[in-house]
């Protein structure tokens, strides 16, 4: 495969990929690129010569630089967060911990998080993006779930998948610790 090929390849790939993360159709990418559909499908399908002005478009279109459309190596099928990669983003009055343990990019993103919360401590989330879910699993006590005024209680060994685009907060109103660990999907 030749050096063009291979960058015609990964354009195609690319742009298929960041299109469907934003779930835009073929057309509604072209009107916010300012080119044409049949450019786009020829594009996504490896085929033709973009010249750099409708290079520049799209990827103006998508929110990404132009070098993350020719980029010619793939994301890594596997990438590793070892633990000092780990970041302790809330830390709560009684000693509580959120950690973001791994996330990907660009959307969808999923993100893994590891929590404990001490008896009396919540952390209140504003609602997130419209679409975004979240899966949590309580591996110890029992966590209060309120999801736009719901409250719910996830057991120990419970899981419960809600929305993430409304006000939520996770607490806890038990004696003991609470952990849990929470993966977010933000579509």
């Amino acid at each position: 495969m030749s050096g063009q090929e291979a960058i015609g390849e990964a354009v195609a790939r690319t742009v298929r990929a960041l299109r469907a993360g934003h779930s835009w159709s073929l057309d509604e990418l072209a009107g916010r690129a300012g080119v044409s559909k049949g450019v786009l499908v020829g594009l996504e399908q490896g085929r033709g010569n973009p010249n750099l002005g409708t290079l520049i478009r799209i990827s103006d279109a998508l929110g990404v630089p132009l070098t993350r459309l020719v980029q010619v190596e793939e994301e890594p099928p596997v990438r590793m967060f070892r633990p000092e990669r780990h970041v302790v983003l809330w830390e709560g009055e009684r000693g509580g911990t959120g950690t973001l343990l791994a996330g990907s990019d660009p959307r969808p993103s999923l993100e893994l998080w590891r929590w404990v919360l001490q008896p009396g401590e919540t952390r209140e989330s504003d609602a997130h993006v419209p679409g975004t879910k979240e899966i949590v699993y309580v591996e110890q006590g029992t966590l209060t779930l309120v999801v736009d005024g719901r409250t719910d209680l996830v057991e120990e060994g419970a899981a419960a998948v809600f929305v993430g685009d409304r006000p939520h907060s996770y607490g806890n109103a038990g004696e003991g610790e609470v952990r849990f660990v929470l993966a977010v999907l933000d579509l």
